[in-house]
């Protein structure tokens, strides 16, 4: 099973269908970790600066034709203080799990980063393993204030 991998960005942004695809992709295969599509949406235009932002990357991969894995990387522009780069999604098609897809995700996001990069994972999720093997770690217990309304 050959895979081709293709990067979306600023200076090349996926057709209106090839972007549509990757948010409905995001939406059902990251499960019970995922997102609504409205804010899948939002972290896919932040990459490819669609508004004022620090942009970022999409990183995609098919077999025969058929998406089987996306990361969206958003750059923070925040280097001197927080890592240049927050993995905010990444997922494999439930079909093709544990073929390495994950893996090679991770691998090529590393290469194509400049500078440290932070991802959030739930404790339970079983890609966590796949982080750390790669050097992710643990630094902090991240806590939210939501406001109400």
């Amino acid at each position: 099973m050959k895979r081709e991998f293709n990067v979306f960005m600023n200076k090349k942004k996926p057709s209106k269908e090839e972007k549509n695809n990757i948010v409905k992709f995001l939406f059902n295969h990251l499960e019970g970790f995922g997102d609504p599509m409205e804010y899948i949406l939002n972290a896919v235009n932040y990459a490819l600066k669609e508004y004022s932002s620090f942009g970022g990357f999409i990183l995609t991969t098919k077999i025969n034709n058929e998406l089987v894995g996306v990361v969206v990387i958003n750059k923070t522009g925040m280097k001197d203080y927080i890592p240049e780069n927050i993995l905010v999604y990444i997922a494999t098609h439930k079909d093709f799990r544990r073929k390495g897809i994950g893996k090679d995700l991770v691998k090529k996001t590393i290469e194509l980063c400049e500078g440290d990069i932070a991802l959030h994972v739930e404790p339970d999720n079983p890609a966590k393993f796949l982080y750390e093997k790669y050097g992710f770690k643990s630094k902090y217990l991240e806590m939210r204030y939501k406001r109400k309304g």
